[in-house]
C-alpha cells in the first residue's frame, strides 16, 4: 500500500535541494523572449558551488531544451537524473495536492506537460523519474494522487513495458494508469484503434523500413501495396518524430526518390494525403484535450499551408484567425463539441484513458479527421495575452477541470486501475 497525505500539509519527503522552478517559468521567460542571463548565470553559479546540485542540473536542462540545445539539454538531464530521481515543484503557494507524476528521461515530447496544465494551482508535483531498469517503487514519496505523464515514443516503449509491471498492484488513486494502452498510441495503432469508426476518419498509417520505401521509389511496387489508398500523394515521415519534422507529402516516384536521397532513417510512416482545406482553401487544425471523457478546447490553427502547426500558422499576424479561433473557443461546447460528440466517446472508449489530447480537423462531410492522440501533446497558457485575449477563459477552463479531475481521484478510497 502506498503512503497518502493530506492535501494541506506540506510535503517534507523531498529535501530543498530537489526543489527545481520546473518548466512553466523556465520555458514562458524564453517564450516572452525575457532576458535569461540571470538565470542562466545563477543555475551555473550553482553548479561551480556545487557538482552535486542536481536541480540545478535539471533547471538547466529544461533551459537548454528551450532555446533548443536538444544535445547539452540531455547530457545535464543526464546528469541530474544520476544524482537523484525525484524532485519537487511548488504551483502557488503549495497548499493544494500532492501529485506523484511517473517521468522518464527526454525533451519536452516525452511526457504528459502536467507542469504546464497546473501552473496556476497550488499543487505541488513530486516528480519521479522511472526507465526501463526501475526494479520497484519502494521509495515514492507520499502523496494524495499519482499520474503517470510517460508518452508515446520508439524511446519510451520499454520504459512503459516496465511501468506497466509496476503499477499493476497499485492500491492508491491515480490517473492514466494504463502503460499499454499509452504505449498503443503510435500512428499506426491509433489508426487502427479507430479504422472502423464511422464517425472518424484516422488515415491509415504503415510503418515501413527504406527498402520497402525504396521499392516503392523504383516502381517495383504500387502504392496500394501498403496503403488502402491506390496512388499518390502520400504523406512520409521518419518514424519517431514528431513536430512536422521531416514530413513532406510526396506526389511522385521521382520526388520520393529525392526524399530518400536528403533522409538517411531506417523507419518511415507513410499515410495517404486527405485534403482537408475549406471552401477558401485554408487549412484549419485543431487541438482538443480530453479529461475523464470530456473534451476541451486547446487551439485553432488556420494556414494556407496543410502541414499546420500552430507556431507557423500567422495566428500573430492575422487578426481573421485569431477572430476565427475566438468564434471555436467561445461555442466549442455547444457546436464543435456537438456536432462531433459521438466521435468523442468514440475516441475516450476506444483509447481508455483518463487524459490525452488529440489533433484533427473538420471534413466537409461532417467526419472528424483524426491526425494523431497523446499524452504528451503540448497544452499551454504562454501566448502574449494582448494578442490572444480570449485564450485565457478557455484554458483556465481546461486546467481547472484537469485539477479537479485529480482531486476526484484523490479523493477516492480505492482506485481500480484501467
Amino acid at each position: 500500500m502506498i503512503a497518502l497525505k493530506s492535501a494541506a500539509v506540506q510535503i517534507e519527503t523531498f529535501d530543498d535541494q530537489n526543489l527545481i522552478m520546473g518548466k512553466a517559468p523556465i520555458v514562458r521567460a524564453v517564450f516572452e523572449g525575457r532576458d535569461i542571463s540571470p538565470l542562466w548565470n545563477g543555475l551555473f553559479g550553482r553548479i561551480s558551488a556545487d557538482v552535486t546540485d542536481a536541480a540545478a542540473f535539471l533547471d538547466v536542462s529544461i533551459l537548454l531544451h528551450a532555446i533548443g540545445e536538444e544535445d547539452r539539454a540531455a547530457l545535464s538531464q543526464k546528469a541530474a537524473l544520476e544524482i537523484s530521481r525525484q524532485y519537487r515543484v511548488r504551483n502557488g503557494r503549495g497548499t493544494g495536492l500532492n501529485v506523484l507524476v511517473f517521468m522518464t528521461a527526454g525533451d519536452f515530447m516525452a511526457n504528459t506537460p502536467i507542469e504546464f496544465l497546473l501552473e496556476d494551482s497550488d499543487t505541488n508535483l513530486l516528480l519521479y523519474y522511472v526507465d526501463a531498469d526501475t526494479a520497484d517503487l519502494k521509495d515514492v514519496p507520499e502523496h494524495d494522487v499519482a499520474f503517470v505523464a510517460v508518452g508515446e515514443s520508439a524511446a519510451n516503449l520499454a520504459v512503459l513495458v516496465n511501468l506497466d509491471r509496476l503499477l499493476r498492484h497499485w492500491a492508491g488513486p491515480i490517473v492514466n494508469n494504463a502503460p499499454r494502452r499509452i504505449k498503443a498510441l503510435s500512428r499506426d495503432g491509433v489508426a487502427e484503434a479507430l479504422k472502423d469508426e464511422p464517425s472518424i476518419l484516422a488515415p491509415p498509417a504503415a510503418r515501413l523500413d527504406r527498402a520497402v520505401i525504396e521499392r516503392l521509389a523504383c516502381g517495383e511496387i504500387e502504392v496500394g501495396a501498403i496503403l488502402a489508398a491506390k496512388a499518390f500523394p502520400v504523406i512520409v515521415r521518419p518514424a519517431g518524430t514528431h513536430a512536422g519534422k521531416g514530413m513532406e507529402k510526396i506526389s511522385t516516384r521521382s520526388e520520393l526518390s529525392a526524399y530518400l536521397s536528403s533522409h538517411a532513417e531506417a523507419e518511415f510512416y507513410v499515410t495517404p494525403f486527405i485534403d482537408y482545406s475549406g471552401t477558401d482553401r485554408k487549412f484549419r487544425k485543431q487541438r482538443v484535450a480530453f479529461i475523464d471523457g470530456r473534451p476541451y478546447a486547446s487551439h485553432l490553427a488556420v494556414s494556407e499551408h496543410w502541414m499546420v502547426h500552430y507556431l507557423n500558422a500567422g495566428m500573430t499576424q492575422h487578426e481573421d484567425r485569431r477572430a476565427e479561433e475566438a468564434a471555436w473557443m467561445a461555442s466549442f461546447d455547444n457546436d464543435f463539441a456537438v456536432r462531433h460528440a459521438h466521435a468523442f466517446e468514440a475516441l475516450h472508449r476506444r483509447l481508455g484513458l483518463d487524459y490525452f489530447a488529440i489533433d484533427c480537423a473538420e471534413l466537409a462531410n461532417g467526419r472528424l479527421l483524426v491526425f494523431e492522440a497523446d499524452v504528451a501533446m503540448i497544452v499551454h497558457s504562454m501566448d502574449w495575452e494582448s494578442v490572444f485575449p480570449y485564450k485565457k477563459s478557455a484554458m483556465r477552463k481546461l486546467f481547472a477541470a484537469f485539477e479537479n479531475a485529480l482531486a476526484r481521484r484523490a479523493a477516492r478510497v480505492n482506485s481500480t486501475p484501467l
